[in-house]
């Protein structure tokens, strides 16, 4: 089969590959009809996220036809499925906690030593995203084998387009959850860091769990644009300041809630920021964290912090002082999928969640080189790369 595979940074390849394979009852074979590019796969192809191999077969945002299904799975063949970005296996005990993300089977064994090195107790396994999380193939390819398919993927009923729900594999569940996160109480006042597909769907989310303003920062004029289109008010960082005009909105008092979708990559020429930017160039660092050290001093004194935003290893210029004399509460984590999918697949049935409008791309798989490369160099026009590796069986 043909599968997009990483080989170091800025360098990403349409290969050949072996086909998947059942290897244990509960799997599934997928074959894919879309899979997107996220954001967090640029992590990946600007090098920042360690333990990634030449030759891995990226993506985690994926959904399609299942075609072979092992013993025990629950899925039937020509079922359509989203599947989650996150693997559980639906037993352990975080699974019966529902979570899903913390699952302690789902990684295997021979990888969960490197995440314990590095952060202490090893996380679940995550399609297409290094070998820390399991090293499992991703779904940016034409087949993908789905590990506790009775478990993971949600069937979609007949008639609706993968446009609608494809989203349900990552990004609307993040920006659920970490609307969830922030605590969102009717008439509260909720600021979201970046105006990315997480971001968005943030923004989206805090409305419908009743927050009476959001203030969505950024400073790309489209995505702004596609912010206010839901309601929100916008800050372009480039052309004020954040903090003051943050204060200046609320009275002096502070967002309610604050939700960082912007993680180890941010823009800004910003003091602190440059300076993360020189500890990265010279490998004495690794995350540039300039907006969620902004999150914590914007908030309002016993506020919430919700950070979906992908962070990668150690920080310094933490503003610890200010997170604990104003008694913020922070939580974060990768999602728990799972447990969101019924209730998202029934809004967008429903129509109270709309996702199609983040698309601007949509291409074969054989064009997913380019695909990465105009979202990480044009993210104002690129806001969602959808490929489509029926385009190519089409055109052979």
């Amino acid at each position: 089969m043909r599968a997009l595979t990483w080989h170091g940074k800025h360098d990403v390849r349409v290969d050949t590959v072996d086909d998947p394979e059942i290897l244990n009852p509960r799997d599934a074979i997928i074959k894919v009809t879309s899979t997107a590019i996220c954001g967090s796969d640029l992590h990946l192809y600007d090098g920042y996220i360690p333990t990634m191999q030449a030759g891995d077969i990226l993506g985690h945002e994926f959904m399609g036809e299942v075609v072979e299904t092992g013993p025990k799975s629950t899925l039937k063949k020509g079922q359509r499925v989203v599947v989650p970005f996150t693997i559980a296996c639906g037993s352990c005990y975080h699974c019966g906690k529902h979570q899903y993300s913390a699952c302690d089977n789902a990684n295997p064994a021979d990888n969960q030593d490197i995440a314990q090195t590095l952060y202490g107790q090893p996380m679940s396994g995550l399609f297409g995203y290094s070998h820390m999380t399991g090293g499992y193939a991703g779904g940016q390819a034409e087949y993908v084998r789905v590990p506790f398919s009775d478990v993971g993927p949600i069937v979609i009923p007949d008639g609706i387009d993968d446009d609608k729900v494809l989203f349900l594999s990552d990004i609307l569940p993040t920006g659920w959850q970490a609307a969830e996160f922030a605590q969102i109480e009717p008439g509260d006042t909720v600021a979201v860091w970046g105006c990315g597909p997480v971001g968005l769907f943030c923004v989206q989310s805090a409305f419908l769990m009743g927050a009476e303003r959001v203030i969505a920062i950024d400073h790309f004029p489209r995505r702004l644009e596609l912010a206010a289109k839901f309601g929100a008010e916008t800050l372009n960082f480039e052309e004020s300041k954040t903090y003051e005009a943050l204060m200046q909105m609320t009275g002096g008092i502070g967002p309610d809630a604050c939700i960082d979708a912007v993680g180890l990559e941010a823009h800004g020429l910003f003091v602190d920021n440059v300076w993360d930017q020189i500890k990265v160039s010279t490998f004495t660092g690794t995350d540039r964290t300039h907006s969620i050290r902004q999150a914590i001093i914007a908030c309002r004194k016993g506020g919430r912090v919700s950070m979906p935003a992908v962070y990668g290893g150690f920080v310094d210029k933490f503003p610890l002082g200010a997170f604990m004399e104003k008694g913020l509460t922070l939580k974060t984590g990768q999602t728990h999928v799972q447990h969101y999918l019924p209730g998202l697949l029934a809004a967008i049935m429903e129509g109270k969640i709309d996702t199609t409008f983040l698309i601007s791309h949509r291409m074969a798989l054989s064009e997913a080189p380019e695909g990465y490369k105009i979202f990480h160099d044009h993210q104002n026009d690129v806001t969602k790369v959808v490929l489509k590796p029926g385009l190519d069986r089409v055109a052979a």
